[in-house]
C-alpha cells in the first residue's frame, strides 16, 4: 500500500483527512504525542466515523496505526524515507513543535532517496504548509536546503469540514458532517499530484480560500454575534428564527457579490455552496454553542478576517455592506466574561467609547464611509 504520515490523531486527523487517505488506498501512520490514543490505534488498527445529518451513516476505517513521536522518533523517522505523502491537522500554533522532527525526517529521507514527497498542513489558517515549510527550513542544515527545495513539496492547503464538540464512549470514535471540503494549491506541488478522493488541485488558492472565509466563516460568525444579543444559546436554535436567517442571507448576498465579481465563480454553483453552508448550521447534530462561535472577538475583528476584509473589499468596489456593518457593531458588544479576548475589547470600549474601539480593534479609518457605516448601524443595534 500507498504510506501517509499524518501528524495529529484527534478528531480531524482521524475523521477527515485520515479517511480520505485510506479510502484512496494509503496505510495512515498517525504521529501524536498522547499515549492513550497512541496505544489504542495501534491495539485495534482501525476506528469508525459516524457521519450524522437527514441520512447517518457508519464509517468503518483500517490500514491505520501511530507513532508516539517524544518515544520512538526512530520509527518516525524510518517512516518519512518510505512515505508518499504527509499531512497535518493538528492546529496552527502546533506547527513549530512538530517542525523539529519533520526537518529530521526529511534530512533521514534524503540520504536516502531522491523520491518527490509532499507535506500538506490541513488547518484553518491561510498558507499553513508554507508556515509549516518556513519553520522546518529554520532546523534543516544548509547543506541540505537545496535537495530538500528540489525533492519536497509543501502545497497549501483549505479545508472545512465541522467537527462538533463530542465525548463518545468509544475513544477512537469520531462524529463528522456529511460536507467535506480540501482544495490544494497544485503550484506547490513537487512530482506527479497525489490523487487522493476527496482532494480537489486549484490553480488559484486564494479564491477557495476567500470563498470559505467570506461564507461560511462569516456567516457562523454573524449567526453567532447576532443570536448572542437575542440571548439564543446555540447555532441549531439561532437557525430556527426567521429574524436571524433573514440576516445571515443578506450578509451572504453581500458577501457573494464580492467572491463572484472577483474570482468569476459561477453564479448557480455559488448559490448552491452558500445554500449548503446554510443545512449545515441548521444541522442539530452539528450545533455548537453561540459563545464558542463568537469567542475571539478580537481576531474575528481583524482587518484580514471574515468580517472587515469583506466589507473594504466590497466598499473599495463602491458598494454599501449594510449587513457586514452590523455585524461589526455587534461584535464590538459581544461581552461573554470567560473569554478573554471579549473582556479585553469591552475594557477597551468603556474607557473609550464606540468609536475609538471600532477604529482600535478594525483598522478601519475614523470617519471612513465603512466607519460612518458601522457606527449607523450600531446606533440601530442599541435601541
Amino acid at each position: 500500500m500507498k504510506q501517509a504520515i499524518h501528524f495529529g490523531g484527534g478528531n480531524i486527523g482521524r475523521g477527515f483527512i485520515g479517511e480520505l487517505l485510506v479510502r484512496s488506498g494509503y496505510e495512515v501512520t498517525f504521529v501524536d504525542v498522547a499515549d492513550a490514543l497512541v496505544d489504542e490505534i495501534n491495539a485495534r488498527r482501525s476506528y469508525d466515523i459516524e457521519v450524522v445529518g437527514d441520512t447517518p451513516k457508519k464509517i468503518h476505517v483500517e490500514h491505520v496505526k501511530a507513532i508516539n513521536s517524544n518515544k520512538d522518533l526512530e520509527a518516525l523517522l524510518a517512516a518519512f524515507v518510505t512515505a508518499d505523502i504527509v499531512t497535518t491537522a493538528i492546529g496552527p500554533n502546533i506547527l513549530k513543535f512538530i517542525a523539529p522532527n519533520i526537518a529530521k525526517g526529511i534530512a533521514r529521507r534524503l540520504e536516502k532517496t531522491d523520491a518527490p514527497l509532499n507535506i500538506i498542513a490541513c488547518e484553518n489558517m491561510v498558507g499553513g504548509s508554507t508556515v509549516l515549510k518556513n519553520f522546518v527550513y529554520e532546523h534543516l542544515a544548509d547543506n541540505i536546503k537545496e535537495k530538500a527545495a528540489r525533492c519536497i513539496g509543501f502545497p497549501d492547503a483549505a479545508v472545512d469540514r465541522i467537527v462538533p464538540i463530542q465525548h463518545n464512549e468509544d475513544p477512537l470514535l469520531v462524529k463528522v458532517e456529511p460536507f467535506c471540503e480540501w482544495d490544494v494549491d497544485r503550484t506547490g506541488v513537487v512530482g506527479a499530484e497525489p490523487q487522493i478522493e476527496g482532494l480537489t488541485w486549484v490553480d488559484n488558492l486564494e479564491a477557495y480560500i476567500e470563498r470559505k472565509l467570506f461564507s461560511v466563516n462569516t456567516g457562523h460568525a454573524s449567526i453567532a454575534y447576532m443570536a448572542y444579543l437575542k440571548g439564543i444559546e446555540d447555532i441549531a436554535s439561532a437557525m430556527q428564527d426567521e429574524e436571524i436567517v433573514g440576516f445571515v442571507r443578506r450578509v451572504w448576498a453581500e458577501t457573494s457579490e464580492l467572491l463572484i465579481e472577483k474570482y468569476g465563480f459561477d453564479r448557480e454553483t455559488h448559490a448552491e455552496y452558500i445554500r449548503t453552508a446554510e443545512s449545515r448550521f441548521k444541522n442539530p447534530h452539528l450545533s455548537d454553542a453561540v459563545t464558542r462561535v463568537a469567542r475571539g472577538p478580537k481576531r474575528k475583528l481583524g482587518a484580514k478576517d471574515r468580517l472587515v476584509s469583506p466589507a473594504n473589499q466590497l466598499v473599495a468596489r463602491g458598494k454599501k455592506p449594510e449587513a457586514l456593518a452590523t455585524v461589526i457593531a455587534a461584535a464590538l458588544h459581544f461581552d461573554y466574561a470567560e473569554d478573554p479576548e471579549a473582556v479585553e475589547v469591552q475594557t477597551y470600549l468603556k474607557e473609550h467609547g464606540f468609536e475609538k474601539a471600532l477604529t482600535h480593534f478594525t483598522e478601519i479609518p475614523a470617519g471612513s464611509e465603512l466607519f460612518k457605516l458601522v457606527a449607523e448601524k450600531n446606533a440601530a443595534l442599541k435601541k
